[in-house]
């Protein structure tokens, strides 16, 4: 049970961000797209009610997030959102009316295989709930200075996947120093109440890691072709995070032979991923869907 819960939030919130990858994706394709980063591009797209029903899906995706964070391990949750990658495919497939074939279906399977075996593998352990300030105090300049060096080589770069990648890499970064700093939030809200909660300086940091993670995915979307920031997106959040639950919150990963089959799964994993990426039909899905 002390399983169950985390987990099924964990899909229940990687559904939703799918969900909203996707909408937020047609909506972005509307609007005119910027040479550099743009605050109004969040004005021009607040005129679409396909936009609105994104955010609407990000806060039902957080919800669910931090109910999962609340209830289980750092690296439990966030790696189950590599599955965005082929939830988000699948649901431009679907709004775009067009079939995919097997060979994205046996990536995708590939991508749940690998999943499955790593974290059954791994075993995710620990749910510490107090971080001291000195391991903030070195994690959350590192984690600053990974995305302006990642925001920067993508916004030098033309539109196209290398643009993209690079700006769903800086994404994945503050995606997850965002549920580390949620993960000690809720816990705070949960121990002390409101009060506590609304004076924390978690509060205020993961809400403003959550804007700059927004504005970033925004332009990565807008930058390239979803099956090019998607992966970075997916597999950087899961990898920051891992570390992060190990570094901050001194979670425990199974090692010694268990490493053999972790790698094998990791393996799976990269590889559905980068077939997913690779396949023509899932870009045409897409293309089809922003067109729309």
């Amino acid at each position: 049970m002390g399983v169950v819960v985390p987990v099924l939030f964990a899909l229940f919130a990687a559904f939703s961000n799918a969900l909203a990858t996707v909408l937020q994706r047609r909506a972005s394709l509307t609007v005119p797209q910027s040479e550099g980063f743009r605050f109004g591009l969040v004005l021009d797209l607040l005129r679409r009610p396909l936009w609105i029903g994104g955010i609407m899906a990000v806060i039902a995706a957080g919800v669910g997030q931090a109910v999962a964070l609340a209830t289980g391990a750092l690296s439990l949750v966030q790696p189950l959102f590599v599955l965005e990658l082929p939830l988000a495919l699948l649901i431009a497939s679907l709004m775009a009316r067009s079939r995919l074939p097997g060979a994205v279906w046996l990536a995708v399977a590939a991508v749940v295989a690998g999943l499955g075996v790593v974290l059954v593998a791994a075993s995710p352990a620990g749910n510490r709930t107090h971080v001291p300030l000195d391991r903030w105090v070195l994690t959350l300049p590192a984690c600053a200075g990974a995305v302006a060096v990642l925001a920067v080589a993508g916004l030098r770069r033309p539109p196209g996947r290398m643009r993209a990648g690079c700006l769903g890499a800086a994404t994945a970064v503050c995606y997850a120093l965002t549920a580390a700093l949620m993960k000690s939030a809720v816990h705070i809200l949960g121990a002390g109440g409101a009060g506590a909660f609304l004076t924390a300086w978690e509060t205020y940091a993961f809400g403003a890691a959550g804007i700059c993670a927004v504005l970033l995915l925004e332009h990565a979307m807008q930058g390239g072709p979803l099956v090019a920031s998607q992966p970075a997106l997916t597999l950087g959040d899961a990898g920051v995070s891992v570390a992060l639950g190990v570094l901050l919150y001194e979670e425990h990963l199974r090692a010694h032979w268990w490493l053999l089959p972790q790698l094998l799964g990791l393996a799976l994993i990269c590889a559905g991923v980068l077939a997913l990426a690779r396949s023509g039909a899932g870009a045409e899905a897409e293309a089809g869907a922003g067109a729309a």
